[in-house]
């Protein structure tokens, strides 16, 4: 997905940032898994690593948490609270 549309779908759900945590990954069940299998967890695929990234920072901006996985091209933005 392109960044901007990743940015409208989050910007649908959340109603307050500092709730939320944003993240970025390569292994979205995985990471889910490790979180506890949230049930809010939404996630979607960016069409490359710096589209993701951008959209993380984006939000972490605006007050979101953070939880960013490093290497392996993380591609995967997801949301939880």
């Amino acid at each position: 997905m392109k960044k901007q549309e990743i940015i409208e779908k989050i910007e649908n759900i959340v109603n307050y940032y500092s709730v939320w945590t944003i993240g970025i990954t390569s292994d979205p069940a995985q990471r889910k898994k490790i979180y506890g299998n949230p049930a809010s967890w939404t996630q979607w695929k960016a069409d490359c690593e710096k589209i993701a990234r951008d959209v993380e920072m984006y939000f972490l901006d605006k007050g979101m948490n953070g939880r960013t996985e490093v290497g392996k091209s993380p591609n995967f933005v997801y949301i939880f609270m």
